[in-house]
């Protein structure tokens, strides 16, 4: 008999997870040495006034209270890039050019903050500068206080998160 030891990761931060139902879309990635340039995947990204390419949450963003930036979508990870030097979950964006982003569907994200996910639950962005376990940009289980971030309209938990502090989130699903 085999004794399975570990559990399964529950994926990896960027990919999209039930390919059946997902709608993803090509964009312009903010070029780097630029204000937002996204430097990890499966993160919020939203569309930037001027270049109009995507480009990461900022400090800036957050005007007061739980109200931030329109979200446009997720980075989603491409598969296979660069394959020899594209270690699973360690990868980053590229400097410019166009990316993938994820408008609806399921993605497996990286929880930051100190709190648990649960299935269903709100889904928050840390909008402010990062500061200990609070990731720019990051997921949030829990409401950050006034300022520091904002709930992701239309975003839920689908569970808690690994032994990685990888969990999977529902994005715009009806």
């Amino acid at each position: 008999m085999v004794a399975i030891l570990y559990r399964m990761a529950a994926g990896i931060p960027g990919d999209v997870n039930r390919a059946q139902h997902h709608t993803v879309e090509a964009q312009l990635i903010q070029p780097s040495g630029s204000t937002g340039h996204p430097t990890a995947y499966g993160i919020p990204v939203v569309l930037d006034g001027t270049s109009h390419a995507v480009r990461a949450v900022v400090a800036g963003d957050i005007a007061g209270g739980l109200t931030g930036p329109v979200v446009y979508g997720l980075l989603v990870r491409p598969y296979p890039a660069v394959a020899s030097q594209d270690v699973v979950g360690t990868s980053t964006p590229p400097l410019n050019g166009p990316c993938d982003v994820l408008r609806r569907g399921y993605m497996a994200v990286t929880l930051s903050g100190g709190n648990a996910a649960v299935k269903g639950g709100q889904v928050y962005i840390w909008g402010n500068t990062a500061t200990g376990s609070h990731i720019q940009g990051g997921f949030e289980a829990s409401s950050p206080a006034t300022g520091n971030g904002f709930a992701l309209s239309g975003a839920t938990f689908m569970g808690p998160a690994d032994a990685n502090g990888i969990t999977e989130i529902s994005f715009h699903i009806a």
